[in-house]
């Protein structure tokens, strides 16, 4: 518990902890409105991969937050506290919309292989193919290199986003990395390198 309060999380949500020890659960809330609204609508958008969705599950997400907020125990960090309710509801909504589309993740990534191996159009633009190249990625891979990259958030940060260990990120960045550079390779589109920095 000492190691979590004395973080860079722990740090940067001391004061909205101190409102919570002090009763103040309505300014507390105000606060992790102001600095996590758009960090968790972010995620859920990642996650999602639908806006309208993810605005729901972000919406659900925070009335969730503000609802267990009055119990939250700094076993974790705030930040990590926070993503975690937000993952899961998320992965819930996921699953619910999974059984209606009755699609596996194998019929999905095959799918998603077709498409890349198709040549792009003509005159498309390289970011944009780049994107969609990218959103063609197995899942645990798009996710970190869009919130890498993207969102331009540090290997700690997606780790306490999707729950995982630093290492675990790390390794999913050098395999969406390579395999990014393999089908930028295939299409003949030049250096992977060169796109990575666009993605940066």
């Amino acid at each position: 518990m000492q190691q979590v309060a004395l973080s860079d999380a722990g740090r940067r949500d001391r004061d909205i902890v101190e409102l919570l020890q002090g009763g103040s659960h309505g300014p507390a809330f105000d606060l992790v409105l102001e600095r996590y609204e758009r960090k968790v609508y972010r995620l859920c958008c990642s996650l999602m991969r639908d806006s309208d969705q993810a605005a729901d599950a972000a919406q659900e997400s925070l009335l969730r937050i503000w609802k267990a907020l009055p119990g939250y125990d700094q076993r974790a960090s705030l930040s990590t506290w926070i993503y975690t309710i937000a993952r899961n509801r998320c992965l819930t909504a996921i699953e619910r919309r999974r059984d209606l589309d009755s699609l596996s993740d194998p019929a999905v990534e095959q799918a998603a292989e077709a498409a890349v191996a198709a040549a792009p159009e003509a005159g498309q633009d390289q970011l944009d193919l780049l994107r969609e190249l990218v959103e063609a990625l197995p899942e645990r891979y798009r996710r970190t290199l869009t919130l890498y990259y993207y969102e331009e958030k540090s290997v700690g940060e997606v780790a306490a986003m999707l729950g995982q260990p630093e290492g675990t990120i790390k390794t999913n960045l050098h395999r969406a990395r390579a395999l990014l550079s393999e089908r930028v390779c295939a299409l003949g589109l030049g250096d992977p390198k060169l796109w990575l920095e666009d993605a940066a």
